[in-house]
């Protein structure tokens, strides 16, 4: 349910919760994004989801329920068709002595309430949910999806063993290997798998999907179906079907529900065949805002005044699959306004951004980091976003633009923050440049979050904090708080919404270290990446990656092997 302007400023602004300021500031953000305003409220982390529902709930005298932290039988989920469902917003999520319960985006639709209470005979009670959780709660709809992907396999496995992949080819949209892929594709995507490997063994052929980054087999098939299902994605991503000795990357687009799921996809040769990756790029992604990603409101605000600066650089460092670039594209929705002029160059880009001019990086035609980056200098923009400065060109390039005018934000691959000041000299940047462009760096790592639903505390043994103490070492502990008497930590249980792995989806932990005079003087100095680190903790307050992760598993929201795990990447 869309709440008008008025009605938003009575809760937000009225009640104290925002200033207004800030709610003009999403009004014109709004406006120009050609948004509703409350989407741009929680996009642009004036407010979490959850505490918008929650509010909105109390100002209406709704009841609120936060679908995610129930767990939520398929029988009752399916009362309501599945097109009905999405087409209502509404969920029904569980049934008892009092009744029907059932979460709708406007519990006062007193006609989808009569309809329900018509076709079970039991009375309904109305909850307030989100739109985004009543979204993502849909997806539970699809959850049989992988048992027909069982059953397609084994009732067309003979005839799909005697057909050429030339078959393939030219058969149409009732071909088994079809409905295989569209299978395959939609319980990925319920699943929330970030990449689905399809990998051909000796005899067989195997599919994982990494969820949460976790790799996870989920079905493997006879050999002989392999080049066929190969064939098929080849078709959909408009690469050359009889090419089976050289690597190939394309991509293919999918509608699933009311999004469309972006694929790309690389097929490589390997011993046994050829090996496929295929990441999955869907809409949900590009709805995280920065604190969605788990930054604290102190790390936020030293990160919102960064890149709301006229010109300067500000860098987000970590591993592959570290979330980086979602962390700029967070970044990105904040600053943008129809009045800044926004130019991004990235290999590849992952996501088509409404209002910003995107460059795909393309070396066969001479399109590098440093040629599109040159190139986007002369179109007159406020802010660039370089994917990842790779080599010495590059880095100078971003460098001279961040000092020249533009504020410019990019990636390095580098384990911590302070890692990326010396990293960048190495690649040939005068000190004096890098200690007077570059406002803030932000380490970060993705750990998995405790399933909300089956979510349980845990007493501490004396041994256990000592074998804890002994692997993040005295000092960590000490500043966590780990030496506190009748310490708790946090575990989830397992059930069948988390498929048993007590975690469901991820939040990041992050390091900010900021551009203070002492970090500039010692830049100056060429000091280590260890020496920068010490003065930025013990001077400037700054708090690690490891010290943030194990404050978010004191607070219940990963585990202290999750962090720990992370840690070594």
């Amino acid at each position: 349910m869309q709440l008008t302007p008025q009605q938003l400023e009575t809760v937000f602004v009225k009640s104290g919760l925002l200033s207004e300021a800030d709610f003009e500031t999403a009004k014109k953000h709004s406006a120009d994004k050609k948004t509703p305003l409350q989407n741009i409220l929680v996009e642009e982390n004036f407010i979490s989801d959850e505490h918008l529902g929650e509010l909105l709930a109390d100002y209406f005298s709704w009841k609120f329920i936060n679908l995610r932290k129930q767990e939520i039988v398929r029988d009752i989920l399916k009362i309501i068709p599945e097109a009905v469902a999405r087409k209502q917003s509404i969920v029904c999520f569980k049934r008892d002595l009092v009744g029907l319960h059932a979460a709708m985006a406007d519990p006062e639709n007193v006609e989808i309430v009569s309809f329900l209470e018509k076709k079970t005979g039991l009375p309904v009670t109305a909850y307030y949910a989100t739109e985004r959780d009543i979204e993502n709660t849909l997806s539970k709809y699809k959850a049989e999806v992988k048992e027909d992907f069982q059953t397609i396999l084994q009732a067309n496995i003979e005839s799909l063993a005697g057909m050429s992949p030339e078959q393939v080819e030219r058969q149409g949209k009732d071909l088994p290997v079809i409905r295989m892929m569209d299978a395959l594709l939609d319980y990925a995507y319920d699943s929330r798998a970030s990449d689905i490997h399809i990998e051909p063994q000796s005899g067989r052929t195997i599919v994982r999907f990494r969820i949460d980054g976790i790799l996870h087999d989920i079905i493997d098939f006879p050999v002989s179906i392999h080049d066929l299902l190969i064939t098929r994605l080849k078709i959909l991503s408009r690469l050359r079907t009889d090419e089976h000795r050289a690597p190939q990357d394309g991509k293919l687009q999918k509608q699933i529900g009311k999004e469309k799921l972006d694929v790309r996809v690389s097929i490589v040769p390997v011993t046994e065949g050829e090996k496929v990756v295929m990441r999955l790029l869907s809409e949900r992604s590009r709805e995280y805002s920065l604190e969605d990603l788990g930054i604290t409101d102190q790390d936020l605000a030293l990160v919102k005044a960064s890149i709301k600066r006229p010109f300067g650089m500000t860098i987000v460092c970590g591993p592959t699959g570290s979330g980086k670039t979602t962390s700029l594209y967070a970044m990105i929705k904040i600053i943008n306004t129809r009045e800044v002029n926004i130019s991004t160059v990235e290999d590849p880009v992952e996501y088509h951004l409404a209002g910003i001019n995107q460059i795909q990086v393309n070396p066969k035609v001479g399109l590098t980091f440093a040629a599109g980056l040159r190139s986007l200098l002369r179109q007159d923009p406020n802010v660039v976003l370089v994917g990842e400065i790779r080599d010495a060109e590059t880095a100078k390039i971003a460098i001279n633009a961040a000092m020249t005018g533009q504020l410019v934000l990019t990636t390095l691959h580098t384990t911590n923050a302070a890692m990326a000041l010396p990293r960048l000299l190495d690649m040939e940047v005068e000190p004096f440049l890098v200690s007077s462009t570059i406002h803030l760096v932000m380490a970060q790592r993705l750990v998995r979050k405790i399933h909300p639903g089956c979510i349980a505390s845990y007493s501490v043994t004396p041994e256990e904090v000592a074998n804890i103490k002994e692997q993040l070492g005295e000092e960590h502990a000490k500043a966590v708080g780990l030496d506190r008497v009748g310490l708790r930590l946090y575990r989830g249980a397992g059930c069948k919404v988390c498929k048993n792995t007590g975690y469901e989806g991820r939040l990041g932990i992050f390091e900010i270290l900021e551009m203070k005079e002492n970090i500039r003087k010692a830049i100056m100095k060429h000091a280590t990446a260890d020496e920068l680190e010490q003065i930025a903790i013990k001077e400037n307050g700054m708090r690690t990656m490891l010290e943030d992760g194990i404050a978010k598993a004191l607070n219940g929201l990963t585990t202290i092997e999750e962090v720990l795990r992370v840690r070594g990447e």
